[in-house]
């Protein structure tokens, strides 16, 4: 047992883990904190993206050191529409995240420790090691549970160095004029610089199947038919991200069994778009604000936030049953596309997951671009048993 009293020890270093260990280090020096990390570096390989409108003045102050890329707006494009939309978008890329987090951590990040266990005071190293806590946050990504039922967002991402100029003058976060290859595929686009971009291929599918080749091909494709020519790909990033069709939140936290948790773990996620930083960094700002950090405390504290998240998206949930489940995979584009017609701020508010209860009536009336019988019964589907594909 180490004889270290470390007053929270943070088991993972993503994204979620890495802001609360920051801003702790910011807003509580004082405190023995330690994040343990597998890698070489924290945040792996990905690039985080989000709305200015996600995130309130005093957030996108604190975080606007970590910023890459951020652009005044973006572009959205379907077999009958295209569309530019204004308003701050911006994006972390791991490298900067990892260059600014772990330069403020100093000591109190470990990295290549690998985890064999945790507990909400102690974690356990591969090699026996134990590491004792007033509390432990488990940040190690999502858990497989028969408490929720799953759609995926996979996706596949190449930063390119291009041969000429590529053009763009903003990002383009849905392409949907693409073959739609089994389910709703759209390409990611973001530039960089004038010759450099990422070029990602994702895919809303029902199950978690990967095929890196294709999407690899996809790209390639991609930039092809844009008559862009490729004359390095710099680095590739990759992920499956859960998006939610329905659960048992009470059942889910019970299974944890006081085990404080963040990010995709918490379910702290944008259920449709996977978006997770401003729920990272809400997370981070209300630990940070605590003064009791043992662990029956955090727990609850996180279990609160998850929980109001849970009720906030409801409606995101029933979306996501009737883009999944009515209609035909091939066709979901078609639901996308009629939401782009809408007016921009009630998309700003979708992004943000917060909305009225007229935006929800706007969303909802007219025609639906899904079979409404399919719609209703979709609809009514809110337990996962009833849907069958539980993770």
């Amino acid at each position: 047992m180490s004889d270290q009293p470390w007053d929270l020890i943070l088991a993972g270093g993503g994204l979620a883990n890495g802001l609360i260990a920051w801003r702790l280090a910011q807003r509580r020096p004082e405190l023995r904190i330690l994040l343990l990390e597998q890698g070489d570096r924290l945040g792996g390989n990905h690039t985080w993206s989000f709305h200015d409108s996600d995130l309130d003045a005093g957030q996108l102050a604190w975080i606007a050191p970590l910023l890459s890329h951020r652009w005044p707006g973006y572009e959205v494009v379907f077999p009958q529409l295209r569309r530019t939309l204004e308003g701050g978008y911006a994006s972390i890329a791991s490298q900067d995240f990892a260059r600014v987090v772990e330069a403020a951590l100093g000591p109190a990040l470990r990295l290549r420790a690998r985890i064999a266990s945790v507990s909400p005071t102690s974690v356990v190293l591969e090699g026996g090691e134990v590491l004792a806590a007033r509390a432990v946050i488990d940040g190690r990504g999502m858990r497989a549970s028969s408490r929720l039922a799953l759609g995926w967002q996979t996706f596949l991402g190449q930063e390119v160095l291009l041969a000429a100029p590529h053009g763009l003058g903003a990002p383009i976060i849905m392409d949907a004029g693409v073959e739609q290859q089994g389910g709703y595929r759209f390409v990611y686009v973001l530039p960089f610089d004038t010759h450099r971009l990422l070029i990602e291929d994702t895919h809303y599918v029902d199950s978690a199947a990967w095929e890196p080749e294709r999407l690899r091909a996809n790209i390639a494709a991609y930039a092809q038919a844009r008559g862009w020519r490729i004359d390095q790909v710099l680095r590739e990033e990759e992920g499956r991200l859960p998006i939610v069709l329905a659960g048992d939140f009470h059942a889910y936290w019970d299974d944890l069994a006081g085990q404080p948790s963040a990010g995709l773990r918490a379910g702290l996620f944008h259920s449709t778009t996977g978006y997770s930083l401003p729920h990272a960094v809400r997370l981070a700002e209300r630990i940070a604000s605590m003064r009791a950090l043992d662990a029956p405390s955090l727990f609850a504290a996180i279990r609160d936030e998850a929980a109001q998240e849970w009720r906030r998206q409801r409606f995101f949930r029933l979306l996501n049953r009737m883009l999944f489940l009515a209609g035909s995979p091939d066709r979901r584009w078609r639901v996308m596309q009629r939401f782009y017609r809408l007016p921009a701020s009630l998309i700003r508010h979708f992004y943000a997951g917060r909305l009225s209860l007229q935006d929800k009536a706007r969303l909802l009336s007219g025609k639906p671009p899904v079979p409404v019988g399919q719609a209703f019964i979709a609809a009514c589907k809110i337990h996962p048993h009833q849907i069958g594909n539980a993770e």
